[in-house]
């Protein structure tokens, strides 16, 4: 269904871009669109990772500057089937991580050193395993795609209001049409984004708790960012606001419930949400999930969870 939902939204988001070129230069104007978001999305398909990465001054770190961290990294990617994504730090005392590139094979995930700091190692788990299958589920290139359309549709409603529309004929929206395109068509991408967004986050929860083995991991981690967000800024978020929807947690605000302008679901809809999947698996020790093969029954630091077995009483991750 999480599927299905994105899907329609961003055939709406399409239908949406190709409507205001339409406006601008009749069907000329909406193939002029569609090709001028073809190219802007081959640019960011190639270099969105490095301009993000680059805009929040995360380095690259590797076994021997943070070994504890790259090797949670491996062994998380490893339960969830995924090549192992390059690891960046960014040296800010908000606690928040978002992953990025065009797939799994050239994909990285970023931690702030707030992060690292103030989490457990089981509660970091969970965030890293929320953002692996941000990876999995391909949602790094599809949030870029329709921040891009976002973008390019607000960019062709201003340019729009310098032309006031198709000019090969009559129907052309006029001055007032012009104004109006220029304010709702802007508008109306900025909430298909943000709904495709809020989708998204619901099924990375989902599926990153299954691969760390145990929901409320994740769910207690975002308890402590979800505070954390509201006192510590993060100054580079506040600069560049469109890329808030990367971050396991908006980095701008916080808000208590759903809304048509929140780029997150509400921290308490998540929660509950990872409650229901907990008590579906059954355990509140990292259990097994079932039949599938990818998501072994043990946690994701090698020891069975179930106790009493022949290789002894299960282990948290600090061993």
């Amino acid at each position: 269904m999480n599927y299905l939902r994105t899907a329609m939204l961003l055939a709406g988001l399409t239908a949406l871009f190709m409507g205001v070129g339409y406006l601008i230069g009749g069907a000329s104007g909406a193939v002029i669109a569609l090709v001028i978001a073809a190219a802007t999305n081959l640019f960011t398909y190639w270099n969105s990772d490095r301009m993000v990465l680059s805009m929040y001054g995360a380095h690259e770190v590797d076994r021997s500057t943070a070994p504890e961290l790259v090797g949670l990294v491996a062994e998380l990617a490893g339960r969830a089937g995924l090549p192992m994504p390059r690891v960046f730090l960014m040296d800010e005392m908000q606690p928040n991580a978002f992953a990025t590139g065009r797939n799994p094979e050239n994909a990285a995930v970023a931690v702030t050193t707030g992060l690292m700091n103030q989490l457990s190692r089981e509660e970091l788990a969970g965030v890293i395993a929320h953002e692996l299958a941000h990876i999995k589920n391909h949602d790094t290139l599809l949030m870029t795609i329709t921040a891009t359309i976002a973008g390019a549709i607000s960019m062709l409603a201003q340019f729009g209001m310098f032309f006031g529309g198709n000019r090969d004929n009559n129907n052309g929206p006029g001055i007032v049409g012009s104004i109006l395109m220029m304010i709702l068509a802007p508008l109306g991408a900025m909430l298909v984004q943000m709904a495709i967004s809020r989708t998204r986050e619901y099924a990375a929860d989902n599926l990153g708790a299954r691969i760390a083995g145990q929901p409320m991991w994740l769910a207690s981690a975002l308890v402590k960012i979800e505070g954390a967000a509201h006192q510590v800024p993060n100054y580079e978020a506040e600069r560049n606001p469109a890329t808030a929807h990367m971050f396991i947690i908006n980095p701008l605000s916080g808000h208590g419930v759903d809304n048509l302008f929140a780029t997150h679901p509400s921290t308490q809809n998540r929660i509950a949400a990872l409650r229901e999947l907990a008590a579906e698996l059954g355990t509140q020790v990292a259990p097994s999930v079932g039949a599938n093969e990818n998501y072994p029954p043990r946690g994701p630091w090698g020891r069975s969870s179930s106790r009493g077995s022949s290789r002894g009483p299960s282990r948290g991750p600090w061993g």
